[in-house]
């Protein structure tokens, strides 16, 4: 199973995001893991490689499962960690590979066009001091089918 890892940088009462080509909707930036990382690791790597930002001490935030299905077949699936973080380094940088990159206010966040799961977890990770974990199936054409979300207890 793929695990992707993103990070929600929050700074001066913005939030930066994605715009992706695909779309045209925004995401959190971040991606694949690569074997051997630590999810933590990856984050930091990932951030760096699309906004030449580095992060200081993400914090875990979210654990999500995400399935891809066409009737009641799994096409694909992935684990993603969400962090939160307020403090990094550097510039950021002109141009990425991956779309285009945004400072927007934390409270337009929400109306940005996006993957209806994005918005949820935008929604719950934004509202909760916990750790939350959710699972979010789509159809092949990116239309959420069903989802789950619940704070994990601590």
């Amino acid at each position: 199973m793929q695990q992707v890892t993103n990070c929600i940088v929050i700074d001066n009462n913005h939030i930066l995001v994605l715009k992706k080509p695909r779309h045209g909707w925004y995401a959190i930036p971040g991606g694949k893991k690569e074997q051997g990382e630590t999810i933590q690791e990856s984050v930091i790597r990932e951030y760096r490689e699309e906004t030449a930002l580095v992060l200081k001490n993400p914090k875990l935030a979210g654990v999500f499962t995400f399935s891809i299905m066409e009737g009641q077949t799994l096409i694909k699936e992935w684990m993603m960690y969400t962090f939160i973080c307020r403090k990094y380094s550097g510039e950021l940088t002109a141009y990425c590979r991956e779309g285009e990159l945004e400072w927007v206010p934390v409270n337009q966040v929400l109306d940005l066009p996006m993957a209806e799961g994005d918005q949820m977890i935008y929604k719950y990770l934004l509202a909760n001091e916990q750790v939350v974990s959710g699972a979010f199936s789509y159809t092949a054409k990116d239309e959420l089918i069903n989802f789950r979300i619940d704070p994990i207890e601590q």
